[in-house]
């Protein structure tokens, strides 16, 4: 039989939601009795354990699962954000080593974020990048997104300044509510509109005003959301939005392996055999990853239309060089 301090026990952390503690008094309870020779009864006792520790494990897989009550936003929400349900996986990106370990660690701690909790950790869900135009930012969200099986929101922030400059903080408040309300991804595009230096020479008050009241929303929300912020103007941010974040990705424009990698990638459907890439790769120099998909487009279509699926080198340096000199 249980001893009172384990009926206790066992009461107060029901009472309490800590069902970890429920269970370990429970098999106390079911071993107390296996050595009293009440075998059947402890091992009921553990059996009824197990089968509440697998519904448990479902239920937080189920807590896990993207949930969007709506299909589009609706109301207030539908002028401040989009979704989309994308189907990107970080293996569909070209990454250097360290982004792409740091990117698979974020993943694997929001899959494994209720035994993270169990614990007293956070996972990390805050996270800034930054980095040059085309550098796959954007990517990143919609590949996170897909890993995780989450609504992908954007939420265009310069516009949203633009549009609703005269009502205060009440839009991103609004923003903010549907990120507690529904799990997603929540990707702040053109993140240096609302985090520019308070104290610039461009500075506004009420744009001053509603990046003191993000950096007010962003450090109070406790939600089950992942919250990215992508700039191309880091030098544009105000230091306080850094502490704001829990880690910073920054991008850059693709070494020589990583483009030749993406350019394989983009043209992978076409003959390729011949292609120079070191040559290609040299060519490429200074190009950001959509720079090359565009370009590798070009030669491809270029190829097509003269009713061929080879790709020579000429074609693809050209369609490369003509890119740089559209950026130029």
């Amino acid at each position: 039989m249980a001893k009172a301090d384990q009926l206790k026990a066992l009461i107060r952390s029901h009472a309490e939601g800590d069902d970890t503690r429920f269970y370990a008094v429970a098999l106390q309870v079911a071993a107390q009795a296996a050595r009293s020779g009440h075998g059947r009864m402890a091992k009921e006792l553990r059996d009824l354990v197990d089968q509440a520790k697998e519904r448990a494990a479902k239920a937080d897989v189920a807590r896990t699962l993207p949930v969007v009550p709506i299909a589009q936003p609706r109301g207030e929400l539908a002028g401040l954000l989009t979704v989309a349900y994308p189907k990107t996986r970080l293996a569909d990106m070209a990454l250097s080593d360290d982004l792409e370990r740091r990117l698979h660690r974020v993943v694997r701690e929001q899959r494994r974020r209720e035994h993270l909790l169990s614990h007293g950790f956070e996972p990390q869900r805050k996270l800034l990048l930054i980095g040059p135009p085309g550098t796959g930012k954007t990517m990143t969200a919609s590949a996170l997104a897909g890993e995780l099986g989450l609504p992908l929101f954007t939420i265009q922030l310069h516009a949203l300044i633009t549009r609703f400059l005269g009502e205060k903080a009440a839009k991103l408040r609004v923003v903010f509510d549907a990120i507690a309300a529904t799990r997603g991804v929540y990707l702040f595009d053109e993140f240096d509109a609302l985090g520019s230096q308070r104290g610039g020479g461009n500075d506004v008050g009420e744009i001053r005003r509603v990046l003191n009241s993000f950096l007010q929303f962003i450090e109070q929300d406790a939600s089950e959301s992942l919250l990215l912020g992508a700039t191309n103007h880091v030098g544009l941010l105000d230091e306080a939005l850094f502490r704001r974040f829990d880690v910073v990705f920054e991008y850059d424009l693709p070494s020589p392996e990583i483009a030749t990698a993406v350019m394989q990638d983009r043209l992978a459907l076409l003959d390729t055999y011949g292609v120079a890439w070191t040559e290609a790769a040299s060519a490429s120099e200074g190009l950001s990853h959509a720079d090359l998909t565009r370009a590798c487009e070009q030669a491809a279509k270029d190829a097509l239309l003269d009713d061929r699926t080879k790709i020579d080198t000429a074609g693809l340096v050209r369609a490369l060089s003509e890119r740089r000199g559209m950026r130029s």
